[in-house]
């Protein structure tokens, strides 16, 4: 039986791999991207959820655990899928839209399960919440751009 503090790091060290994969997907799809706008919200949503990695990997170190530092091997697999597809189809906007809201959906409802959890410390469960008030906020938006180019 894991200690708390043992599944706290659990808990967050699993957001923060999915953290990475958003913060490479982002990046992906600004560099996927020729619309200069979707470039620049691509590109900022990177850096938001790179320093979201950052606070979830110091209340890991607050437990006396070591954090993740590296996307998932799902993320960095997905991530190489949707190279290979713009390679071969193109830079479609709507494609990366597309793409970029399944990793939306994906991330918010992990950080949904995360905070479904029960054993979770006072301190973590604050921090997972201001996390996803951001997340949720980006694939709100995300999901209303895919509506206006679908």
């Amino acid at each position: 039986m894991s200690t708390p503090h043992e599944h706290a790091v659990k808990v967050l060290n699993s957001l923060i791999e999915t953290t990475l994969d958003s913060a490479n997907g982002y990046k992906e799809a600004a560099h996927s991207s020729q619309d200069g706008q979707y470039k620049t919200m691509f590109s900022e949503r990177s850096l938001k959820r790179m320093k979201i990695t950052g606070e979830l990997q110091q209340e890991v170190r607050t437990f006396g655990g070591e954090p993740e530092d590296d996307q998932s091997v799902l993320g960095k697999a997905h991530n190489m899928f949707v190279d290979l597809k713009a390679a071969v189809l193109g830079h479609d906007e709507k494609a990366i839209v597309n793409e970029v809201e399944r990793g939306e959906d994906f991330i918010k409802a992990k950080f949904e399960k995360a905070l479904a959890e029960d054993d979770l410390p006072a301190t973590v469960r604050e921090v997972v919440s201001r996390a996803f008030a951001d997340i949720k906020s980006d694939h709100d938006s995300i999901s209303a751009l895919k509506k206006t180019l679908n």
